[in-house]
């Protein structure tokens, strides 16, 4: 098999292509007939692969890339790894604001940096790798696997004969088409980890979460980094408020934002690169020396003989499936992001167990239909704050019809967030109007993503704001922002009406 290109060519990267592309791999004879024949092996593919190996089923596993998937290689594990460093770096700048002198030699080293990011990514790929998932039971194919019949996917000039079927292809980095871009040359998340020096100037196009989360990181350990956003501001899908308080801090580590922005032109000088901008009326045009693109994802639907097979899909949203995961191959399921719009490793993970059950345990034989329906999926964007959000926002509710109340706590009011000089953000809880039934929430915070699992818990429980009420927390934390948000609901429960029974409850007791 063809190594796929993996920069640079050191211990680390060549330790992880051996366990997620092994060089000289030999596919296995391939069994008469599978149970499950999966194609991809990101998190969704890993999952199905695993549970139904492990339940006895007998799978195929078909990857023609990296196994991991984008989640192991160029996703959330370098993208975290280079944060915690970068966040490290910003302590020891603001170290001074807690009493702490640092000499002035300190310094950082990127590739060091780079090089950690890397290892550990190698580490964990062992986790994901064709050996271990050999030794659980399930064949693994190295190669592209494409439909050519109702119920065979060739992968090698092999075929693979399926009671099942499982599309869990992931996506890809969506590039605009913008004049002189290709030819100026770009990353991507799938290329910026192939960084050895840091770029002195970096334009970042997209201010979603992969676009925030590199430009922080990026301005942090020093690049001059400008981010151009097409809407009005960062983060779009987020609450006004919420985003304001990340946009400010991207501000403070000296990330520049142009907002409103449509690039004209991408041109190239020798190393560096200059990219005209127009922004309302005002017409701009800055040189930088590298540009990181994060406008979205792409699903991988091509070169699958999707079509021959009978499965729908478009270029844009991936494969058609019905609330089981059903595509309209009706033993043909989908998982993972080349199918579901809330694109996320857990969210993959969550669909896999769905499509476990739907496509090994058909009703009524099996054990009922799982659907999406159910899902309760928080997120996280990890910047410095990071915002975590599940459910419901409180506008869309509004419009919809459904009457909530909403009650926030500003990291202002909370003691262990003052103690860490982390107040900057807040705890936002929507209730179902006369209930404490939590419909929604949003968490702005240093850790919002460890504090939402809390509230996707209660949820998940049908546990309500008043269980949160009666929780007791230690003290000081974080979380109790949490606690604090469903008191202030409490104290809405206690009207002028209940008051006044009450004092003349303690009238009375004071005269007997």
């Amino acid at each position: 098999m063809d190594t796929p290109p993996l920069l640079p060519w050191d211990a680390h990267n060549q330790t992880l292509i051996q366990n997620v592309h092994p060089t000289g791999w030999s596919n296995p004879k391939p069994a008469q007939k599978y149970n499950l024949v999966v194609i991809g092996a990101g998190p969704a593919g890993l999952i199905l692969a695993a549970v139904g190996a492990g339940l006895g089923a007998k799978v195929a596993l078909i990857e023609r890339h990296l196994m991991g998937g984008d989640c192991l290689n160029v996703g959330c594990v370098p993208s975290k790894a280079i944060l915690r460093a970068a966040r490290a770096w910003a302590g020891i700048r603001h170290a001074s604001s807690l009493g702490i002198g640092i000499p002035k030699d300190v310094h950082y080293d990127f590739g060091a940096v780079m090089e950690r990011m890397r290892g550990i990514r190698a580490t964990l790929s062992q986790i994901d790798s064709a050996h271990r998932y050999t030794q659980m039971g399930v064949d693994v194919f190295i190669g592209a696997g494409r439909f050519t019949g109702p119920d065979v996917i060739q992968v090698g000039g092999a075929p693979l004969r399926f009671v099942r079927a499982a599309v869990c292809t992931g996506a890809r980095a969506k590039v605009p088409a913008i004049p002189g871009l290709a030819e100026a040359g770009y990353f991507t998340n799938e290329t910026i980890f192939s960084l050895t020096d840091l770029p002195p100037r970096l334009c970042v196009i997209g201010a979603g979460p992969i676009g925030c989360e590199l430009a922080q990181a990026f301005a942090r350990f020093g690049s001059r980094v400008t981010l151009i956003e097409q809407t009005a501001r960062i983060l779009p899908r987020e609450d006004a408020d919420a985003a304001r308080i990340v946009q400010e801090a991207l501000q403070r580590d000296g990330v520049e934002m142009i907002f409103g922005g449509t690039i004209t032109q991408v041109k190239t000088v020798g190393r560096e690169k200059t990219i005209d901008c127009r922004s309302g009326k005002v017409e701009r045009s800055l040189t930088v020396d590298a540009i990181l693109v994060g406008t979205g994802r792409a699903p991988n639907v091509e070169e699958l003989g999707l079509a021959e097979a009978g499965v729908a899909f478009d270029a844009q949203h991936g494969i058609t499936v019905d609330g089981r995961l059903r595509t309209t191959h009706p033993r043909v399921y989908a998982a993972g992001d080349v199918c579901f719009p809330l694109q996320f490793t857990h969210t993959a993970d969550a669909l896999a167990q769905i499509v476990v059950q739907n496509a090994l345990f058909p009703h009524p034989f099996g054990l009922g239909y799982a659907a999406t329906d159910g899902l309760i999926i928080p997120r996280c964007t990890y910047t410095d704050p990071e915002i975590a959000h599940i459910g419901r926002y409180e506008s869309p509710t509004q419009a919809e019809g459904v009457e909530i109340t909403t009650h926030t706590v500003s990291l202002h009011d909370v003691d262990r967030a003052v103690l860490d000089s982390e107040e900057d953000g807040f705890v936002r809880l929507h209730l179902l109007r006369g209930t404490d039934r939590i419909v929604g929430a949003t968490i702005v915070a240093a850790h919002a993503g460890e504090l939402i699992s809390q509230l996707a818990l209660a949820m998940r429980a049908g546990l309500g704001a008043g269980a949160f009420c009666r929780t007791i927390y230690p003290y000081p934390t974080q979380a109790e922002a949490i606690k604090k948000a469903a008191n202030v609901w409490r104290r809405t429960t206690f009207t002028a009406g209940k008051k006044r029974l009450l004092e003349r409850w303690f009238h009375f007791a004071r005269r007997h």
